[in-house]
C-alpha cells in the first residue's frame, strides 16, 4: 500500500508531471509556468522544443533529455535527485506527459520509492477531440496509436470491435488514410470524427460516416498530428455479433433477410451484412450481385 499526501512536506523532493500547450501556447497555466520556474530540473522529451517554450516566457531552468531511447539510463539518476530533495519536472513536446509520451516509467519508478509524483492538469489532444466530436462522452476508451501493420491494426480493431464506448486514437498524417480503411472494413460505417491542428488558428474538424472520411480523405494533403474519434458498437450489433444468428445463412440469404425482414434496400441491406460479418463491403456486393 502506498499513501501519498502530496503536500505535507515542503522540503522532500517531488516528480511535478506538467502538462504543455499543444499548439496554442495560451493554453498554457500559471501554476505549469510556476513549477516550470521553480523546480531544479526539468527533464524533457525533446529539449530543443522545451527550450524554444521556456524562451517564450522568459524561464531558465536547466533542462536534461529524457525520452523513449534514454528513458531507462536516466531514471536512476533523477531518482536520486528526488531522494535528495530536489524537485523536478518531467514534459514532453505537447500535451499530458505519460499519454502516448514517454514518463509512465519514471512514474512507477518514483512511486516504488516511496517519493511524491504530483500532476497537474493541462492541455491534452485526445480528450479536446472527444468533446468537439459531438458523439458521446459518458463512455469512452482511449488507444493511442495504432500498429503501423494493416494485419496487425485489423487485430487490435477486431478486438476493440465490440466495445460500446466511443474510441479515442491518435494517428499521423503518413498512415491517416490507410487506418480510415481499415476502421471501416473492421467496424463497419460508423460515424467517426477527425480532429487535426488543435488549438491552433487551422484547427479543423471533419464528421462524417467512416465512407465520407474515406472519400474526403483521398483529396486532401495530411499535416499534422489527429484524433481519431469513432462511435462504439451499438447495442444491437453487438447483441447480433453475439448470437451470430446469421451463422448458417449464406451472404445473399443474409441480405435478403434484411430487405425482406427488415425492408431494408439492397444498398442498406448489403452495409449491414458488411458489418456483421466485419468483411468489405465490396465483398458483399461482388457476392450478391456478380458472383
Amino acid at each position: 500500500m502506498n499513501i501519498q499526501k502530496s503536500f505535507d512536506d515542503e522540503k522532500a523532493g517531488v516528480l511535478y508531471v506538467v502538462p504543455t500547450p499543444i499548439g496554442n501556447l495560451e493554453d498554457i497555466t500559471y501554476r505549469a509556468l510556476n513549477i516550470l520556474q521553480s523546480v531544479s530540473l526539468i527533464a524533457a522529451e525533446d529539449t530543443r522544443n522545451t527550450k524554444k517554450l521556456l524562451n517564450h516566457f522568459e524561464l531558465s531552468t536547466p533542462l536534461i533529455s529524457y525520452h523513449e531511447h534514454n528513458k531507462i539510463a536516466r531514471e536512476e539518476q533523477l531518482l536520486e535527485r528526488i531522494k535528495r530533495g530536489e524537485t523536478i519536472a518531467i514534459v514532453s513536446d505537447a500535451g499530458m506527459p505519460t499519454i502516448s509520451d514517454p514518463g509512465y516509467e519514471i512514474v512507477q519508478a518514483v512511486i516504488e520509492q516511496d517519493q511524491k509524483v504530483v500532476v497537474l492538469p493541462g492541455a491534452n489532444a485526445a480528450l479536446c477531440g472527444l468533446i468537439g466530436s459531438g458523439l458521446p462522452t459518458d463512455e469512452f476508451y482511449f488507444y493511442g496509436f495504432l500498429p503501423r501493420k494493416k494485419k496487425d491494426k485489423a487485430s487490435e480493431l477486431d478486438r476493440l470491435k465490440r466495445l460500446k464506448a466511443t474510441l479515442l486514437f491518435y494517428e499521423s498524417p503518413y498512415r491517416i488514410k490507410d487506418t480510415l480503411k481499415v476502421l471501416h472494413e473492421q467496424l463497419g460505417n460508423r460515424n467517426i470524427a477527425i480532429a487535426r491542428e488543435l488549438t491552433k488558428r487551422f484547427e479543423e474538424f471533419v464528421r462524417g460516416r467512416a465512407e465520407e472520411l474515406i472519400e474526403w480523405a483521398e483529396n486532401q494533403e495530411m499535416r499534422g498530428e489527429f484524433v481519431l474519434v469513432v462511435e462504439g458498437a451499438s447495442l444491437v450489433v453487438e447483441e447480433e455479433a453475439e448470437d451470430v444468428w446469421w451463422e448458417d445463412l449464406s451472404v445473399v440469404a443474409h441480405v435478403n433477410h434484411y430487405i425482406e425482414e427488415k425492408e431494408l434496400s439492397s444498398k442498406d441491406a448489403i452495409k449491414q451484412v458488411a458489418v456483421d460479418r466485419n468483411i468489405p463491403k465490396r465483398d458483399v456486393y461482388q457476392t450478391y450481385h456478380i458472383d
